[in-house]
């Protein structure tokens, strides 16, 4: 039998008592809570805890609620838990995660008590970001591309980011006719077989780093669909997460400019120059990637827009 959560805190932190302080968020379609929670007379004050469990009856906001859907969500879980397992002490401060306690994955139930990073000073969430800000953010990115470029995503995502093609057949059979549909399987091989890999976030919304109050550092957080790929993926869907469509349209050069200037200044053994030509290719073809999911999965969204449809026509020319 499990040991009851509290008790568990308590005696792997050699605490004298614990008390959830918040339920910070209800994970998607109701498969768990995360919260935080304080101990009293340990050697860290606050901890996050991520409890899984898959509900009786899954619900979904759109009602996407198939099996492929839940075996997916739960296949998620078990990656993240690798992911901070077996690879995130591979990062460093430039690419900062949180630390894992403690883990526990079995039938009873799934567990990570994780570093609460607002304890740390990342206690500053945005849901747009201004030119600089943006930059911040980059700059994760690409120590973390760097960090990780060619290698092997053992555990996790074979391709990452959670709308990836192999993933969504519901979504993909929802679509309209259209280019997108009809070409969609191609534009995931572009993206499947660049010469550069790396392992992507995966979910590198805005919503997902957690800013220093001086907006100086960030940290990222939710590693459930990390795993191998092309990182314009991260680049292109962390962008049209923080900032405006006149706001990507004004800013995608210099932004751009600036990933690849601080991508190219912390890899090391790789053709940069070859590395810079082949991802920018691939830009308006990750956006075209993810403008197909949305198409499928709520083609009323408001990502779909002049100019991520432009980035779409864009792809046609080089696919």
């Amino acid at each position: 039998m499990s040991l009851p959560l509290k008790t568990r805190l308590k005696k792997h932190f050699k605490a004298s008592d614990a008390e959830e302080i918040e339920v910070i968020q209800s994970l998607w379609s109701g498969y768990g809570t995360i919260s935080r929670w304080k101990l009293v007379g340990a050697n860290v004050e606050t901890v996050i805890v991520k409890q899984v469990s898959a509900p009786k009856e899954p619900s979904h906001p759109r009602g996407w609620n198939s099996a492929i859907s839940h075996e997916r969500k739960l296949r998620s879980y078990e990656i993240e838990m690798e992911w901070y397992i077996t690879h995130a002490p591979k990062t460093n401060s430039n690419c900062r995660v949180p630390t894992c306690y403690f883990f526990k994955n079995d039938a009873e139930e799934q567990i990570m008590i994780l570093e609460d990073l607002d304890a740390c000073g990342f206690n500053c969430r945005r849901s747009q970001l201004s030119l600089e800000e943006a930059k911040l953010g980059l700059e994760w990115l690409a120590h973390f591309h760097a960090n990780f470029m060619h290698a092997v995503p053992v555990g996790l995502w074979q391709q990452g980011t959670y709308w990836h093609f192999e993933t969504r057949p519901d979504e993909r059979e929802a679509m309209r006719t259209s280019w997108l549909k009809t070409n969609a399987q191609r534009i995931d091989e572009k993206l499947k077989t660049c010469k550069f890999q790396t392992i992507v976030h995966g979910d590198a919304k805005v919503a997902n780093f957690c800013f220093s109050t001086d907006m100086q550092s960030v940290a990222a957080v939710d590693f459930q669909y990390v795993g191998g790929g092309c990182g314009m993926k991260d680049v292109v869907y962390f962008l049209g997460s923080c900032l405006t469509e006149e706001h990507c349209k004004l800013y995608e050069v210099e932004l751009l400019d600036y990933y690849f200037k601080i991508l190219k200044q912390d890899i090391k053994s790789v053709d940069v120059d070859a590395l810079e030509k082949e991802w920018r290719a691939m830009c308006a073809i990750a956006w075209a990637d993810f403008t197909r999911f949305l198409m499928g999965w709520m083609p009323e969204h408001q990502k779909i827009n002049n100019y991520s449809l432009s980035m779409v026509e864009r792809a046609k020319e080089v696919i």
